[in-house]
Order: C-alpha cells, then sequence, then structure tokens
C-alpha cells in the first residue's frame, strides 16, 4: 500500500487530488495538509511513502520543505503546482534539490485539470513509491553540496563525428544520473545524444545548468544541427528527435512528432534511429526510469551490433527502463552508474 501525504494549501486541490489518489487500488491518502508546517506535525505520526506536495503555500514554501525533508529523511516527492509550467525556476529548483517529477497544476479550473490528469498524476505517484531509497539518499547528499564553480572548457575538437556516436536515455532520477556520467566525460569524445523526460520548458534550463559542470559542450539540440566530437545534444522537451546520416556524419532531425511509448522525446524513438543510422558504430545507454521507453530502441542497437549498456538495478532511483531492456534482450551489458562513464570511455578508445 503506497502511503501518500498531499500537502496544498488549496482546500479544493487537497479534496480534488485525495479523490484520484483514493480511487486507485494499492494507494491511501495518509491525509492532507494545508502547508509544511501542519504536514510535519502529521508527519510525525506516521510518515508518507510518497509526498505530493505544492510550492507556494504559507508559513513555509514548498522548495524549503523539499530541502529540510531532503536534509533529514529523503523521500519521494513529486511536485504539483502551479508555478513549474515552461521551464520556471522553482521546477529548475525543485528539480535540483531532489523532486522526482513535476506536474504543472493549472491557476483555475483545477477539479477538470486533476479528472483529466488522472493517469499521469497517479503514475507519478507510482512512479515516486518504486524509488531506490538508498539511491535518494545519494541524491539528497548531492543536492546538499555547495554549488561548484565553473568547469574550465577545453576547445573543443574541429570536424564532425568520427562514425561513432554515444547515446543516453534516461527518465525518473535521470538528471542526476546524466550529471554523475556526463562530469566524468573528457571533452574529446565522439558526439553524444540524450532524451531525458522533461516537462516541456526544461530541457534548454538542464542542458545549460549541466553545461556549466560538464567538459563537453552541453546545448538543447536544434533540428539539423550536426553532432560534433566533444559536443552533447539533449532532446527538447516536447519534441522528438533523431539521429540522421548525412554524408560522413550525422545530424539531428528535431520534430513535433507523435509521441511515442507515451513520450516525447522518446528513447525508442532516439535509440531506434541512432541503429538505423549508425549501426554497430554506436554505444547506448539506458539509465534510470519508470515503464520501458527505450528498451524497444536499445533492442534495435543490439541487433545493428552496437554496444548497449543499462544501469544496474543497486544505483537506479527506479530499475522500470532498463529492467525492460534486460527483458528485451537488448543489453549486452549491466552496470552501476559508478561505472558507465569508465565504459564509454574505453568503448571510445
Amino acid at each position: 500500500m503506497i502511503k501518500v501525504l498531499i500537502v496544498d494549501d488549496s482546500a479544493l486541490v487537497r479534496e480534488a487530488a485525495k479523490q484520484i489518489l483514493e480511487q486507485q487500488p494499492g494507494i491511501r491518502v495518509l491525509d492532507t495538509a494545508i502547508d509544511p508546517i501542519h504536514a510535519m506535525e502529521r508527519m510525525a505520526k506516521e510518515w508518507p511513502d510518497v509526498i505530493v506536495l505544492d510550492i507556494q503555500m504559507p508559513r513555509m514554501d514548498g522548495i524549503t520543505f523539499l530541502r529540510k525533508i531532503m536534509a533529514e529523511r529523503p523521500t519521494p516527492v513529486v511536485i504539483c503546482s502551479t508555478l513549474v509550467g515552461d521551464g520556471a525556476q522553482a521546477g529548475v529548483d525543485a528539480l535540483a534539490a531532489g523532486a522526482l517529477s513535476l506536474i504543472t497544476k493549472p491557476r483555475a479550473g483545477v477539479a477538470n485539470f486533476f479528472e483529466d490528469e488522472s493517469d499521469s498524476i497517479v503514475a507519478a505517484v507510482r512512479a515516486a513509491a518504486q524509488t531506490n531509497l538508498a539511491r535518494l539518499h545519494q541524491i539528497a547528499s548531492q543536492a546538499l553540496r555547495p554549488a561548484a564553480p565553473p568547469v574550465v572548457k577545453m576547445i573543443r575538437p574541429a570536424g564532425v563525428s568520427d562514425g561513432r556516436i554515444i547515446a543516453l536515455g534516461a527518465s525518473t532520477g535521470g538528471t542526476q544520473a546524466l550529471e554523475t556520467v556526463l562530469t566524468a566525460l573528457p571533452p574529446d569524445l565522439p558526439g553524444i545524444v540524450i532524451v531525458q523526460h522533461m516537462p516541456i520548458g526544461f530541457s534548454k534550463k538542464f542542458a545549460d545548468r549541466l553545461n556549466h559542470d560538464v567538459r563537453l559542450e552541453l546545448r538543447e539540440a536544434q533540428n539539423g544541427q550536426r553532432v560534433e566530437r566533444g559536443l552533447a545534444l539533449v532532446a527538447e522537451a516536447g519534441k522528438q528527435m533523431r539521429l540522421q546520416k548525412n554524408g560522413t556524419g550525422y545530424t539531428v532531425e528535431v520534430i513535433d512528432g507523435p509521441v511515442i511509448n507515451r513520450h516525447k522525446p522518446s528513447v525508442d524513438c532516439l535509440f531506434g534511429s541512432v541503429a538505423r543510422a549508425a549501426g554497430r558504430n554506436a554505444i547506448g545507454v539506458l539509465m534510470t526510469g519508470m515503464g520501458d521507453d527505450g528498451a524497444l530502441g536499445m533492442k534495435e542497437m543490439f541487433d545493428a551490433g552496437a554496444m548497449t549498456v543499462a544501469e544496474s538495478e543497486e544505483t537506479c532511483v527506479v530499475f522500470g527502463m532498463p529492467r525492460a531492456a534486460v527483458k528485451r534482450g537488448g543489453v549486452r551489458e549491466v552496470l552501476p552508474l559508478y561505472r558507465i562513464a569508465e565504459k564509454i570511455r574505453a568503448w571510445a578508445s
């Protein structure tokens, strides 16, 4: 039974969210709280498995509460707020503090919103409940560290990729996993293409923030952009990204295509295109995430002769996507997160 605490200063929101969640088998709403102070009083009696949290509230805001929880007893948190739409800074701050997912709540029509988006809200809560708490503790520790100064970039090697491609896919917990891998990579690798599931408006801010910390050049992908050595391209949230062969090198196609495997961008879409364009000249890495996006695309890469790697259960926040890839038979190696960068470097050399 997943025990959920809803923290929101709107009585309408608390009631609507409670009704949606209590209709689901295996979910029990412990209580609702008008603000974090009330929530802490309730949590002293019984601790929830998942917290659904607003940001703008009296007495204490949601981000402050989130940071307090992550410092004292890391717990899966789903942010549901009007302040996290379209790449808003509050959403960036929430993800950096350890929130697992963001749901943009409208300023009006809340009751209809919870009814229309019930599937995505329930899915976010179920995904959060599957969190590897040991890994969440590590993420919380990372979030509490002071910000490091910007990495001094080397001059990026000139020219297109040498024919080799690195493809990375992740979802829940993936922002921190990608940071771990990319900060450990040198700047002279073959081109990198990345799908990270996130709300519309956040992919550019995510890429810009991570570019501060990595030796590679990291950018949100633009349609028709060349894939070059030392360059990592992140798929735009709300668009599909495919790799295309272009003469002796590659470009990316970024389009407003259909949803694939419930996602846009989809790891399946990217990995399938990498299989077709690069074949055995690629390495694909599938990291933490709920569901099975990427499993089919990774099998296509495997069948095309590519090196394929799945993150192991011990370091995943949620082992769903890597597990699905292993079950489908498309994974050559299963590695913990801290060994993935080493594997990529060895493959590239």
